[in-house]
């Protein structure tokens, strides 16, 4: 398997179109809850080559509709392999690698009595608020319906329930913005919009570094779902943006991304 994700990033490397000296910044656009992380890679990134990267971070369903409308973009990180493999299949991109795995944790007030165990049924409650991302605008919500299409296996008419209720609070073009510098997930608990917020464990553990009071709980097996975030060069990138997607995929990119929670497929 590791064989295959290096083949695949010598492929990334040889998708440019063009060779030409740089003269502008590297162009990456990447999903929101890789900002902590990516942040460092690019740092340590520039300290070696020299070179300017600028960096935008959204939701991936956002970004691939701006990629779709023509946006100046040479490198994609999304959190999901949709995103990139559908702008692959348009011929707007190269091939798309696997870098990095996430999966889902609940985030909860701290006066909500919950535990792993009984996380389904406290969602199920009436009088609990379930917040989660917004589908097909941001992986994060579309991971967490998937979570409820789990706990259907487990409870009859739960995947309904949980869909009708779930407060669609983050990642949507019309979603409220937190402050800047502001961990959404955690802005969002904080503010008391909802009592149970489905995110990327990652995602979590930077919520209750702003919100110490938050509790975080993994989700028991039964409804746990894993996210695979894709790599890819966008059409007529420059040339050292390919140099970007290797060094994310090098064991000191990886190693960046494992200290902040992700699971790099890469390391050794």
């Amino acid at each position: 398997m590791k064989k295959k994700w290096i083949l695949s990033a010598v492929c990334l490397a040889m998708v440019t179109t063009h060779s030409f000296a740089h003269t502008s910044p590297i162009e990456l656009r990447a999903a929101g809850s890789l900002k902590s992380a990516m942040t460092d890679i690019i740092s340590a990134y520039q300290q070696r080559t020299q070179l300017n990267v600028v960096a935008q971070y959204a939701p991936s369903g956002l970004l691939r509709q701006r990629i779709e409308k023509g946006e100046k973009v040479d490198l994609y990180a999304s959190a999901n392999m949709k995103h990139p493999i559908a702008l692959s299949q348009a011929k707007l991109s190269g091939d798309v690698v696997m870098f990095a795995r996430n999966k889902l944790c609940a985030i909860t007030q701290p006066e909500v009595s919950v535990s792993s165990e009984t996380l389904l049924a406290t969602m199920l409650d009436d009088k609990v608020r379930v917040g989660t991302s917004t589908p097909k605008a941001d992986p994060a919500g579309d991971y967490a319906f998937k979570v409820f299409e789990r706990a259907e296996k487990l409870q009859v008419k739960a995947q309904k329930k949980l869909s009708d209720k779930a407060l669609q609070l983050t990642g949507g073009p019309n979603s409220a913005k937190a402050p800047d510098g502001r961990n959404p997930y955690g802005w969002v608990m904080e503010n008391h919009q909802a009592d149970i917020f489905l995110t990327y464990c990652t995602n979590a553990v930077l919520a209750q570094q702003e919100v110490p009071q938050l509790k975080i709980l993994q989700l028991p097996k039964e409804l746990s779902v894993g996210a695979n975030y894709g790599l890819s060069l966008i059409k007529d990138a420059d040339e050292h943006a390919a140099q970007l997607a290797l060094f994310i995929l090098s064991p000191a990119g990886q190693s960046i991304l494992a200290q902040y929670g992700f699971d790099a497929p890469t390391l050794p």
